[in-house]
């Protein structure tokens, strides 16, 4: 037995409502079940109970057990004053206000339905499983319900991401463009090198990149060398060019590459090399005025690929690290690497940007995020063997959220699937 399935019986009144008795042999009527709390205090606030003839307003807090209200301190905690019931699974002890006035309590399990229960325990049974806990019945939840709660878990993937995005925006005194450059640096280095590429960006004034934006040579250089992958010997001319350039636009701006986590190679494939990553966000960036501007402004997917059509400098047509030659051909930044920028950098950021000036724009995102191909990867493959067909990016981004929140935490009762499957047909 879980405590927020108590939540979910109290909330929705799953239980008969018609003559409860209090554990003291007093009538109880539900009035109002209360708005349900989910930080610290009561656990529903502004609830109306009719206990005996009395009706009381107030806070209820529910346990699995009575006496989990002493485990927790409550009887200590001014928050838990005006407490006015006690809903609870089993009462195992009488429970008093620190006034040793005693609070009503509820005790569920002898009014809690049968086919409630059971459909809780085959909801978090494991036996047969080895996904996610609805596996066997999120088929039979109807279409409608399931495209709206995946519509709503899209914005709420969106409000996740914007978190660093705000946190950054603090950080830079509201500097967007900064906000636009970190943001995109991290997710040139996707999930190997994110965090790497993160410590490079935040150790880059944004002034800097202004004023040496329009050099390829010169971003490129200072990119390399504050990554420590100008810091070997090499022979190779190209390398040597861009360390000299790094050692003169070090002394220039005072730059320095303290703390800087290296970027890795290993278990990537070739072209997402660190090298090649590096130098497409530097051709990004000195061959675009006002990037942020272009991006915020863009209401088409087609005008994002078209400002982020963008090649490695010519050195790597034929390398991917330096001194060693590679088969010829053009670093493109490829559709399905645009995509993931577009989803992870520029949507959230156009989101927040938007937010901040309120301004409405869920619609736009919409329509571009539906035009984004879904994602590939093992979730969504398993999600698709489970018959929850995903079209998209915006539905792949909300499977995700789905997964990664709700699913792997076990919140099934935070969930319209696990709702709807506790719910029935009601």
């Amino acid at each position: 037995m879980r405590e927020d399935f108590l939540h979910f019986i109290w909330k929705h009144k799953k239980i008969p409502t018609a003559n409860l008795i209090s554990t003291t042999n007093e009538a109880i009527e539900i009035v109002k079940v209360g708005t349900h709390n989910y930080f610290a205090g009561p656990d529903f606030f502004n609830s109306q109970i009719r206990i005996g003839n009395q009706l009381w307003a107030g806070n209820v807090e529910i346990h699995i057990k009575a006496s989990d209200w002493y485990a927790h301190n409550h009887e200590l905690d001014a928050n838990y004053a005006n407490v006015i019931l006690h809903v609870v699974w089993e009462e195992d002890t009488a429970i008093y206000r620190k006034d040793n006035i005693p609070i009503p309590t509820l005790e569920l399990k002898t009014y809690l339905p049968e086919e409630l229960v059971l459909s809780y325990e085959k909801l978090f049974s494991k036996s047969g499983k080895s996904f996610i806990n609805c596996e066997k019945q999120i088929e039979d939840v109807a279409a409608f319900t399931l495209r709206n709660w995946l519509d709503r878990l899209y914005f709420e993937r969106l409000e996740d991401k914007s978190k660093l995005i705000l946190k950054l925006l603090e950080d830079s005194k509201n500097n967007w463009e900064e906000v636009l450059f970190v943001m995109l640096l991290k997710n040139f280095g996707l999930k190997i090198n994110g965090d790497a590429f993160l410590s490079l960006a935040q150790h880059v004034n944004i002034a800097v990149i202004r004023k040496i934006g329009g050099n390829t040579m010169q971003l490129e250089s200072l990119l390399f060398g504050l990554s420590g992958l100008l810091d070997e010997s090499n022979d190779d001319i190209f390398f040597k060019e861009l360390k000299k350039e790094y050692q003169y636009v070090k002394l220039k701006f005072q730059c320095t590459g303290d703390g800087v986590l290296k970027p890795a190679f290993f278990k990537l494939r070739p072209p997402n090399f660190p090298t090649i990553r590096l130098s497409q966000f530097s051709n990004l960036y000195s061959g675009q005025h006002n990037l942020f501007s272009k991006l915020i402004e863009a209401t088409t997917l087609e005008e994002m690929y078209s400002i982020f059509s963008v090649d490695a400098s010519v050195y790597w047509d034929t390398h991917y690290t330096f001194g060693k030659e590679s088969k010829k051909s053009k670093k493109k930044l490829t559709k399905k690497f645009i995509d993931l920028l577009i989803i992870n950098t520029v949507l959230p950021l156009k989101f927040c940007y938007a937010h901040h000036h309120g301004k409405p724009i869920d619609e736009v995102l919409i329509a571009i995020i539906s035009d984004i191909k879904k994602e590939e990867n093992t979730i969504i493959h398993k999600f698709d063997a489970l018959k929850v067909s995903v079209s998209n990016a915006m539905e792949s981004q909300s499977i995700l959220q789905l997964y990664n929140e709700y699913c792997t935490k076990n919140k099934c009762l935070q969930c319209a699937v696990g709702n709807r499957l506790l719910k029935g047909n009601d």
